[in-house]
């Protein structure tokens, strides 16, 4: 392996189809992480690291933070194309044998190595890659997907939130700047205290002090609709390369019931600092892999999601600064379209990361 540890913004070149194929085991795998038929697509070509994924948020269990061993997210996310189209346009995770690093153009000395030392005793061929993706094993009749989101528990270990080494290697790595791992712990502080005195006016009170700034407003706040009852929904017909306003946190609560969900999708904490800002819609949303089972999903009530708008981690302790950066999903009625529909609208790329309610 690499001497060094990535950090964001190396430089690395995807490795040859023959050459990572060398490395994966009979199931298309390397140490439990699936090479996916999509990221084939990458082979031979030059991304920076965008984040060094030494932990990630497992979404098939209760939502746990899991140690990840020699990967990094690249500027690279999966479209689906093995996978029966699923649309939730995952980040994908590269194992560091996938990659040869690059510097000035060149390779490294640090690379040669030589695949021997990476290579699995197994190995498989293209066509194990593929035909892993999928079964038809289950009672139901339906097939069922494996990917990396799938897999990711066997493909990790188990990290405690309470590890204070990941805090360090999230502000090592380039990950995290020191300013917002203050901030993280600024807000566990205020919360853990709100829970034993005062919640309610102490709640009120970082409303007021953070809206001195333009700060987001406390995000852990009910929907006021009684769980049970029928929640709102409404149609945009958004397009993608529209312009939307996200709503104000306290007008989306409006539509959510007292478990933050809106016709069964979830509206999590983690989507409050982009409300009240403007964004361009990416795409429709209608079909997803259900990561717990495998299954497609058919999104019965289609959402969207939105260029730059990621899942952050920043107020979730089980899993606080996970790298994975999921696309939230919106619903229609929690956005407003800024200016008129157009009648022909130019999509915008596809942002590869800077582009998550979350997968919870």
């Amino acid at each position: 392996m690499t001497t060094h540890k990535p950090k964001v913004g190396d430089w690395f070149e995807v490795r040859s189809k023959d050459e990572i194929l060398r490395t994966l085991d009979e199931n298309g795998r390397l140490d439990g992480m699936p090479f996916m038929p999509e990221m084939f697509a990458f082979c031979g070509r030059r991304f920076q690291v965008y984040k060094r994924a030494h932990k990630t948020c497992d979404t098939v269990f209760p939502v746990r933070s899991r140690r990840v061993e020699d990967s990094v997210h690249l500027d690279t996310r999966c479209d689906g194309s093995a996978h029966g189209g699923c649309q939730a346009g995952c980040l994908i995770f590269w194992k560091l044998a996938w990659l040869k690093p690059v510097s000035n153009g060149s390779e490294r000395k640090d690379d040669r190595v030589g695949l021997a030392a990476r290579s699995s005793a197994a190995g498989c061929d293209e066509s194990t890659v593929r035909a892993r993706t999928l079964s038809h094993g289950s009672s139901d009749g339906l097939p069922n997907y494996s990917c990396q989101a799938t897999q990711l528990p066997y493909a990790t270990k188990d990290l405690e939130w309470w590890d204070i080494r990941q805090y360090i290697e999230d502000y090592g790595s380039g990950n995290v700047g020191l300013w917002r791992i203050i901030c993280g712990a600024a807000y566990f502080s205020f919360l853990a205290l709100t829970e034993v005195v005062a919640g309610p006016t102490l709640r009120r009170l970082y409303d007021k002090v953070c809206g001195l700034w333009g700060g987001s407003p406390f995000p852990r706040k009910n929907g006021t609709i009684p769980t049970g009852e029928p929640t709102p929904a409404k149609s945009l017909s958004l397009q993608a390369g529209e312009l939307v306003r996200i709503k104000p946190f306290d007008e989306i609560r409006q539509t959510l019931n007292t478990s933050n969900r809106n016709r069964g999708l979830y509206f999590d904490a983690e989507e409050v600092p982009f409300c009240g800002k403007t964004y361009r819609v990416l795409r429709q949303v209608d079909k997803i892999i259900n990561d717990k089972t495998g299954q497609m999903q058919e999104m019965k009530t289609p959402c969207v999601i939105l260029d730059s708008v990621i899942c952050e981690s920043r107020y979730s302790e089980c899993r606080l600064f996970c790298p994975r950066s999921i696309y939230p999903y919106w619903r229609e009625i929690w956005l407003e379209r800024v200016g008129p529909a157009p009648a022909n609208v130019t999509a915008p790329e596809d942002s590869q990361v800077t582009t998550g309610a979350t997968r919870n």
